[in-house]
């Protein structure tokens, strides 16, 4: 039970709060006035009935320390991810916060800590690192230590979006062949520079599939099916910084399958002839392990300066399948198949200015539909004998009052109108005698 014990030495009163948490471990504060330690103790008891009670010595724990102890506990990410995370607190969060206690963050000082990493880094890169010590603060609610999360409601950076680059079908080849047979090559640079089928493959086969590039590094011969014309997207391969290549699910953690144009079928097919089941469709040339983006990258941005578009990344690819595939007549849920978002909202939210260039199509198909249905009608009241029969209006005297006479819940056809069911029938009975 909570108490309040006055104490006076050297002739200064001051009052003494006991109380216990809800751990039934005794705990003491000291207040000037009695008032203000009644206040206190009144919340105090307030939040263990509700259940909203913080012990103040959990959220005495340093930022950094707390830090750590969340990294530790990130073991589903793959590791691309908690590297990345890693790297975030390194770089950005110890240096700011690794000595300041839990209950010692405030809204206001987060906040200028993101305006000041707005004047250093992009949008998209601030608010990164905004979320990593959101994650940060939020393990700290749920565990009780901090009663909200003060880095919630800061006002961050907007990303600019910036409009994707998409290439045609003739753009696409161009590269493809710039990139596996370069025009300029020296004839005193190695054979897989001068010339490389595969890599102009890549290329076909990452702009026609959306694929990412590390899906396409690990994609493995028995996960093309070429007799149905698909391909299986089980796995994923990416260089980490001092871990080499890392082996991984998708993005998503879902396989999938993406569809293969037969042009590049019967291409695939040659290419993986003499190949075993589980080798590596796209490997590398020397010693067959998986290709890496940075070593494909270098020919690849010589062959999009050599067609006239430099500055391309091969992510680009994925943006151009898209984009060919909904320009094809694809619907939103084909692509979010395809490309292997979580949900067509995401595929919408990215793509969905493409599907705009789509609505002369359903313009025309509407268009269409309602001269069929007046053909229809125009036919079946010239039928041979049938009369066509005219619904009466409900006032013969002012037909612009018409409508005002019908209740919103009262049936239109019910007195007033002859149902159309039933003029049909009557009409077609007609024409049958």
């Amino acid at each position: 039970m909570a108490s309040i014990e006055k104490r006076i030495r050297d002739g200064r009163t001051t009052w003494r709060a006991h109380y216990r948490t809800p751990a039934g471990e005794q705990r003491n504060k000291t207040f000037s006035r009695k008032t203000d330690t009644e206040r206190f103790l009144a919340g105090v008891e307030n939040s263990k009935a509700t259940g909203a009670y913080v012990d103040p010595a959990l959220a005495r724990v340093t930022i950094g320390d707390w830090a750590d102890r969340w990294l530790a506990g990130q073991a589903h990410l793959k590791p691309t991810t908690h590297e990345r995370y890693a790297g975030i607190l390194r770089k950005h969060i110890r240096p700011k916060w690794s000595t300041v206690k839990l209950a010692n963050v405030s809204h206001a000082d987060v906040q200028v800590w993101v305006t000041a990493l707005s004047k250093e880094h992009s949008p998209a890169t601030v608010q990164k690192i905004h979320r990593v010590l959101s994650l940060i603060l939020d393990m700290a609610v749920k565990d009780g230590r901090l009663v909200r999360n003060v880095s919630t409601g800061v006002n961050l950076p907007r990303i600019a979006k910036h409009e994707h680059r998409y290439l045609t079908h003739d753009q696409v080849d161009d590269l493809a062949q710039a990139c596996g047979y370069p025009p300029d090559a020296s004839k005193h640079s190695s054979y897989d520079t001068r010339t490389n089928e595969m890599y102009r493959l890549v290329v076909l086969f990452l702009a026609y599939t959306g694929v990412r590039f590390g899906e396409m590094a690990a994609l493995r011969v028995s996960r093309l099916d070429l007799q149905r014309q698909r391909a299986v997207i089980a796995e994923s391969v990416t260089p980490l910084r001092g871990q080499g290549m890392i082996w991984g699910t998708t993005k998503s953690h879902k396989r999938r399958e993406v569809p293969i144009p037969l042009f590049l079928v019967d291409e695939l097919r040659t290419h993986v002839a003499r190949r075993g089941s589980s080798d590596l469709v796209f490997a590398g040339i020397r010693n067959g392990a998986p290709l890496r983006v940075s070593t494909f990258r270098q020919q690849f941005g010589a062959a999009a300066e050599a067609i006239g578009i430099p500055d391309l990344h091969p992510h680009l690819l994925r943006h151009t399948a898209a984009s060919l595939a909904i320009a094809s007549g694809a619907d939103v849920k084909v692509v979010q198949q395809m490309l292997g978002h979580s949900s067509a909202t995401m595929t919408l939210d990215t793509y969905g200015h493409l599907f705009e260039d789509r609505l002369d199509e359903v313009g025309s198909a509407m268009d269409a539909g309602r001269r069929a249905a007046q053909e229809r009608r125009a036919t079946l009241r010239t039928v041979p004998g049938v009369a066509p029969v005219l619904p009466e209006p409900i006032n013969a005297g002012n037909d612009a009052e018409a409508p005002s006479r019908v209740s919103a819940g009262q049936n239109l056809f019910s007195h007033a109108y002859p149902r159309p069911d039933s003029n049909r029938r009557y009409r077609l009975e007609r024409a049958a005698c």
